[in-house]
């Protein structure tokens, strides 16, 4: 359970009465006895629900409320008070409020308000994540995709730190989810970084959060995203675009697991699980001195490989039926069906935007062709960009020109290989690949095989 829920009323006993019974129902509880420490209380700690008495020393409980709604129109409020009127709880209801209860309160009628309130609360928030696409699983039926979705559900209980590793466009994000959705901290904050869309200068303040008034600009306080994140999962994406200066500073919370705002004072504690994804090969990067050893193994407890599309070619027929009834739904639109003949065109790409590039076809196609059936002659001229990595396995169709294309990567590699005398580093500068993935072409290729007989 764990939702947070805030009690806010001027006499100490209420607190501690309703804290004791609310913990014992499995609910973290915080208390404030005014209404400026109740915002004060809301703005540091963001709870699923407040409990306010409306007869409250400064400011008063409707006024407390106003602020509430006015800053987090979301968050659901119940009111208490011992003087209960008619025009009172409509009043409050009228300005936001979720429910209102009469004092002395009753165990029974307490405990139901605060249930039906947190139910709204997780269904607004199971809402947003439909809206977003966020509850969609993993779709596939190929080898490589059940051994991915095996392995997160082994791993998403625990609480151990993950490494994705993946092009992109594969849907490491998407693995991401399903692992904080599949694991014990699900009810709490799945809090995104893009790690390579933040400046360096405001890193701290983005990850750390800062006070009012810490520098020109800061003109009230801030939450950073380690503090949203609290009790629930982090996720670093593109880790490895960060400075060298921001991934010693995410190392160091990583390790002592506290820090500071900007411009405060108060040490925070922080307890997170941390998933990061990246689309280079990190081995790789460390030896260019452009990512730090030290927070490479703290990050990659558990790695975990997401395919490229071109390795679960079967898979393409499935996702494009799915991103058609997705866009349907979304647009309010009749679902349009995507003729046989239509789809193996599909296959026949390598799909160099992996699963990304496969959705926005699919949606292009959903908006542009006329008939109510999409045909082969409706796909449009597909990218031809080349891409990192190789096939699972050479199809060894001489006549295709998927065939062809294979035939000639698989002898390129081998000439290269030769030229440098089988120096994996050296052969991958050369040809402008991630060590990582040459690897996965020789493998590929079987041209191991021909080195061992060679």
């Amino acid at each position: 359970m764990n939702e947070t829920i805030l009690v806010v009323d001027d006499e100490e006993t209420i607190c501690q009465s309703l804290k004791g019974i609310l913990s014992d129902e499995g609910y973290e509880v915080l208390t404030a006895q005014s209404g400026e420490a109740c915002l004060d209380r809301i703005e540091e700690e963001l709870p699923s629900l407040v409990l306010l008495d409306i007869w409250l020393p400064g400011i008063d409980g409707v006024e407390t409320l106003k602020r509430i709604k006015a800053k987090y129109p979301q968050m659901q409020v119940i009111m208490i008070s011992g003087h209960g009127t008619v025009e009172s709880a409509v009043t409050t209801t009228k300005l936001g409020a979720f429910d209102f209860v009469e004092k002395p309160l009753s165990l029974d009628k307490t405990l139901l308000a605060v249930n039906h309130a947190l139910d709204i609360v997780r269904l607004e928030e199971e809402n947003r994540r439909l809206k977003n696409g966020q509850l969609h699983d993993i779709d596939g039926a190929s080898k490589v995709i059940i051994e991915l979705r095996e392995m997160i559900q082994i791993i998403a209980p625990t609480n151990a730190w993950i490494l994705i590793m993946g092009e992109n466009g594969t849907g490491k994000e998407l693995v991401a989810r399903s692992l904080h959705r599949q694991s014990s901290r699900s009810n709490k904050p799945f809090i995104e970084v893009n790690c390579a869309a933040i400046p360096e200068e405001l890193i701290e303040s983005e990850l750390f959060g800062h006070e009012k008034g810490a520098f020109t600009g800061a003109t009230e306080k801030k939450r950073g995203k380690f503090d949203l994140a609290n009790k629930g999962t982090i996720f670093l994406d593109e880790v490895a675009d960060m400075s060298l200066k921001a991934q010693a500073k995410i190392l160091r919370i990583l390790q002592e697991k506290k820090f500071e705002r900007v411009g405060g004072t108060r040490i925070i504690d922080t307890d997170v699980r941390v998933i990061a994804a990246t689309n280079k090969d990190l081995e790789y990067e460390m030896e260019q001195g452009r990512f730090r050893q030290d927070l490479y193994y703290r990050l990659n407890v558990i790695p975990l490989h997401v395919p490229p599309l071109r390795e679960r070619i079967e898979d393409v027929p499935l996702l494009a039926r799915r991103f058609m009834r997705d866009f349907s739904l979304k647009e309010a639109k009749a679902e349009k069906h995507i003729a046989d003949a239509a789809l193996a065109v599909l296959m026949e790409h390598t799909w160099p935007g992996n699963v990304r590039e496969l959705k926005n076809i699919i949606e292009r196609l959903a908006i542009t062709s006329p008939s109510e059936i999409i045909t082969a002659g409706d796909i449009p001229p597909l990218s031809r960009e080349s891409h990192a990595a190789a096939p699972a396995a050479s199809s060894g169709d001489g006549d295709s020109l998927r065939g062809a294309k294979e035939e000639f990567e698989k002898d390129y590699i081998a000439q290269k290989l030769a030229e440098n005398k089988w120096n994996i580093k050296k052969t991958a500068k050369a040809i402008g690949l991630e060590r990582s993935n040459l690897h996965k072409k020789i493998k590929a290729y079987g041209l191991d095989e021909v080195k061992q007989k060679g």
